[in-house]
């Protein structure tokens, strides 16, 4: 789950041409197609040298944050993004939440095993902590942030939580919706 994935792949000459391949095709959504809403999301991230060297690379490939509107998210789902918030702030026009990896970095959990399964919770205080201090961190920056994950999807009162932290969106699976949007009206009043 923490191996060769991500950003590192972006800038790396083993994967260059696949990234360049995808720059491609987020240029012709975009220009050709039209959907110049569409928000171009760097994952695992893991540092701010990180993050300029795949910036650089997407510009090398014809996409250049801000021209033409292109924003570019980066994924919180490392320490290091809560940590460094406001350098990655600096780069990206937001985050989004990888409440499912940022739960397994943070507690040294690995979601996928059963033995530890007890373990894995996103409402651990240290993750509680992480969540609750790059929203802030982001609120104070100006960037939008959301969360996605399973956590207010298994939990729906969890959404009152990131509602008082200042969460821009929430994504749930379909069967939650109602039980998240109750809380989330709950929360908001």
């Amino acid at each position: 789950m923490i191996g060769f994935r991500g950003a590192s792949r972006y800038y790396s000459d083993a994967y260059r041409d696949g990234f360049a391949l995808e720059c491609r095709a987020i240029r012709r959504l975009r220009k050709t197609i039209g959907f110049r809403n569409a928000v171009v999301m760097i994952p695992f991230c893991r540092t701010v040298v990180e993050a300029d060297r795949v910036l650089e690379v997407m510009a090398e490939n014809g996409l250049r944050r801000g021209e033409e509107g292109l924003e570019v998210y980066v994924m919180c789902e490392i320490p290091s993004n809560v940590i460094q918030a406001e350098a990655f702030a600096e780069r990206f026009d937001g985050f989004s939440i990888g409440s499912n990896d940022l739960t397994q970095l943070t507690l040294g959990v690995d979601r996928d095993s059963e033995a530890l399964a007890s373990l894995f919770s996103e409402r651990d205080p240290a993750v509680l902590w992480m969540i609750e201090t790059v929203i802030a961190k982001a609120r104070k920056a100006g960037r939008k942030i959301g969360l996605c994950g399973q956590a207010p999807s298994n939990h729906p009162e969890f959404a009152r939580l990131l509602v008082e932290a200042g969460i821009d969106s929430i994504s749930v699976t379909p069967d939650s919706f109602l039980a998240v949007k109750r809380h989330v009206a709950e929360a908001e009043k």
